[in-house]
This record gives structure tokens, sequence and C-alpha cells, in this order.
């Protein structure tokens, strides 16, 4: 186990944010001792968890699961448990006691879904309704452009696959927000809607989505989270460039998105912030995650460095502004924030 010492306490102590580096005596400054963040990896498959303790240190625990390659994450900190996406299994696993695992060691399976995911990007969850984005294409026709939504219904330790859509565009990052689920429509920089998705949705098949719109800006977004109005979508840009990222803030989410028509799209003037530029160390956030009571973003970057967690207060000023946290995490794929 890696614990930091913390060596500054600023000024900024209602913000709940650290900032650290992977070496053991890197410089910190920290300042809401309850802050947990969880993070993923293509490359290890592992579970990184970030952890303040009341003495002032940080501890950062590796946490080992049965993936070489995980993406999509979600966290229950009521269960004390963790469900990840197994790409190197193609299924969901849920892992317990995840306070109480030291570091380097495994995580105690709980439950798993059977193994038929193809290329699982991305998990949401409302209830016990569980889905995965999969990103294969389904008929092997590159010229038809076709995924699915994996719906998977939990009880205690047993998943249930109810339903399986397939939708006439390429998915990554999913969001629940309410009953509503909203799906990022890779390559380009569009954001699709399924209203009331487990009342609508439930029949297996090919599915189109309530609306679809495009947010101006954007080259080819990927991650997508929501909190408390705000919704934040990250910009990959050029996928084959570790500089060209960016994410935007589009606060009162909901409202904007209804009033922009189906097929139309959502103006960057008046409505959203964007924060990139070469200052930001974004390339491919692939990624993230938003505490609104904070007012933090957390990235997980997955090109610059070979991978990064990063996480960004007050980005709502937008532009070419630096990181508060910058940690180094080959292969970071995906990340989840929550209090204690």
């Amino acid at each position: 186990m890696k614990t930091l010492k913390i060596l500054t306490l600023s000024a900024f102590v209602s913000l709940g944010l650290f900032a650290c580096s992977d070496d053991d005596d890197g410089d910190i400054t920290a300042n809401d001792l309850s802050v947990n963040l969880y993070a993923t990896s293509n490359t290890s498959g592992n579970v990184t968890a970030y952890k303040f303790e009341d003495d002032g240190d940080i501890e950062i625990r590796t946490l080992l699961t049965n993936a070489t390659d995980a993406e999509g994450i979600y966290v229950d900190t009521s269960a004390d448990e963790i469900t990840i996406v197994n790409r190197s299994n193609g299924n969901l696993e849920t892992y317990d006691d995840l306070d109480s695992t030291d570091d380097g060691d495994a995580l105690e399976l709980e439950a798993g879904s059977p193994t038929e995911l193809g290329s699982p990007r991305d998990v949401a969850v409302s209830g016990n309704i569980y889905v995965v984005a999969d990103n294969m294409d389904v008929d092997g026709d590159e010229a038809t452009v076709d995924n699915r939504l994996w719906v998977y219904s939990r009880s205690d330790n047993t998943y249930t696959l109810t339903t399986v859509l397939t939708t006439d565009f390429a998915v990554w990052g999913i969001e629940f927000v309410g009953n509503d689920l909203y799906a990022v429509v890779d390559k380009t920089s569009d954001v699709a809607l399924f209203e009331n998705f487990t009342t609508n949705f439930n029949v297996t098949g090919p599915v189109t989505p309530t609306k679809r719109v495009t947010i101006e800006g954007i080259v080819r977004t990927h991650g997508i989270g929501f909190d408390d109005g705000t919704m934040i979508l990250t910009d990959i840009g050029d996928a084959m460039s570790d500089s060209d990222g960016g994410f935007h803030i589009i606060s009162n989410f909901e409202s904007k998105y209804s009033t922009v028509d189906n097929g139309g799209t959502l103006a960057v003037a008046g409505n959203q912030v964007r924060v990139a530029g070469s200052n930001t160390f974004l390339g491919n956030p692939v990624n993230v995650d938003y505490d609104a009571e904070g007012n933090t973003v957390y990235i997980a970057e997955r090109a610059n460095g070979s991978g990064r967690i990063l996480a960004f207060v007050d980005a709502d000023v937008g532009g070419n502004i630096a990181p508060t946290v910058n940690n180094s995490l080959n292969g970071a794929s995906s990340v989840y924030y929550s209090e204690d």
C-alpha cells in the first residue's frame, strides 16, 4: 500500500479535493478527508482505490480482480461493494469487502453475469437494473452501424439478462438520469436519450432512441457523467492524438437538452463551457465522473502519458486550465467518485 503524507492543508477545505503524485514521497495538497476515488485499467484489470485517512495520509490501494482488462465501474458504498465490467472475460463482476481489502490483495467475487459481452465500455446502474454499453459490431458488416445495450436485473448474487437492445449507432458511455438513459453516440458529437428506459425499452431487438442531439464543439465524445443537474461530456478528438482532448460542462442539462429538437444541435454559446488545451493533459478522456458539491470533474485519461487520473476543481471557468489532480495510472479506463 502506498501512503502519501499530506504536506499542506490549504484554504480549499470545502472543496473536497486532493492532488498527489504516485511516488511515495510526492508533494500533496489536500483538504477534505472524506474523498474516495476508484479507477479501472485496460492494461491490468485492477481497481485502484484512493482514500484519505483521518491522520492526514492518502492511502492508495491496488485491488486485484479476475480481469486483465476492465472498463466501466460502479461503487455501492452502503454495501461495501464494487462492480466492474470485465472486458477480458466479457461479463459484469461484483466484488465485496471493498473497504477492507488490503493493497495488493484480491477482492472477493460476490456475483457475476454470464460471459456474453463482446466489447463492453461502460455500465449504468439504476436500482437493481444494470445496463452495459457494448460497442462490438453486431452483424459483422462495417457498412452498417449496430451495437448493443445489455440489460441485467440483479437479485442478491444473481444477474439475470432481461433485454438485449440493438442500437443503430455505436455506443460508448451511458448514464442514468432518473428513469432516463443518456448514451454517447460514438464516432460523433451526439448524445441519445432513451426516455423512461426500463418502461419504454424492455423488448429485445432493434431500438431507436427517443431523441438524438448534436453537442456543438465536440469532435468525438466518449465519457458522460451527471450530478445535480450538470452533465459532463468528454471529447477525445482524434483518437490517435494524446493531446487534443477536452470536456464540456453543461449546467441545467435536462432543460437545455429538452429545448433542442430531435436531430438538432445544442449550441456552445450560452449553454456550455469547454475545457481543453496543452495545460490539461487531456488526449483521450474516455470516462468521467462529477461531484457537484465539490464542483469537481474526475477524468480517466487513456492516452496521455499512457494513462492518468485527473481532477479539475472549479473547471466551469473553462479554457486551458491545469488539473488539480494528476496521477499516473497505466491504462486508465474509467473512474468513479464516492463519499464515505
